[in-house]
């Protein structure tokens, strides 16, 4: 099994089957993803029975283009693309792409990447450098600068706390690799 797969299938347990919870600004989700992702995929607006009847193979196929190939998160160390590609599905790639640059930026990277998200040639190099200073604690560091972005997301909207748990339950797998 390819690590890509190894990583989706993690993400297929974590985000489980259809779900259409009034809270979720995504909206109509399957396997997690959104109505929007696969209207994107499709080329037109996606309905609701189509976010259902989504298979996991075009699930797959969708997290493999768009959330890890296609933002470049395979060119990231292996020791973190795992983490940074769960965060890429749970809030987008360049978001997943922002905390690895904010990490590296606060750990002293220079020169300071820009925090916009993209995966270039000085991301790729910041990260590789954090990862050789700070070892594990740079997972670590991920792990943190994700859980203050869930702090954010419910402190400007509340009604987002019904998902803490789960949030919180998801950043857990990633504690466990660093333990």
């Amino acid at each position: 099994m390819s690590e890509i797969d190894s990583f989706i299938n993690a993400v297929l347990v974590r985000e489980g089957g259809f779900v259409d919870h009034p809270s979720d600004r995504g909206g109509p989700t399957n396997f997690g993803i959104t109505i929007t992702t696969l209207s994107g995929y499709i080329g037109r607006r996606a309905t609701r029975e189509e976010v259902k009847a989504l298979s996991e193979d075009v699930a797959r196929d969708i997290y493999e283009k768009n959330y890890f190939i296609g933002p470049r998160i395979n060119l990231l160390p292996e020791n973190i693309q795992s983490f940074v590609f769960d965060s890429a599905v749970n809030h987008g790639p360049r978001r997943g792409i922002k905390f690895v640059q904010s990490v590296c930026n606060q750990a002293g990277y220079l020169p300071m990447l820009s925090e916009d998200g993209a995966m270039g040639p000085n991301t790729r190099k910041g990260a590789e450098w954090a990862g050789q200073q700070m070892g594990g604690v740079f997972l670590k560091a991920l792990v943190e600068e994700r859980r203050n972005f869930y702090s954010t997301i419910v402190e400007s909207n509340p009604s987002q706390f019904v998902f803490w748990d789960g949030w919180m339950n998801r950043l857990k797998d990633f504690e466990r690799e660093v333990a």
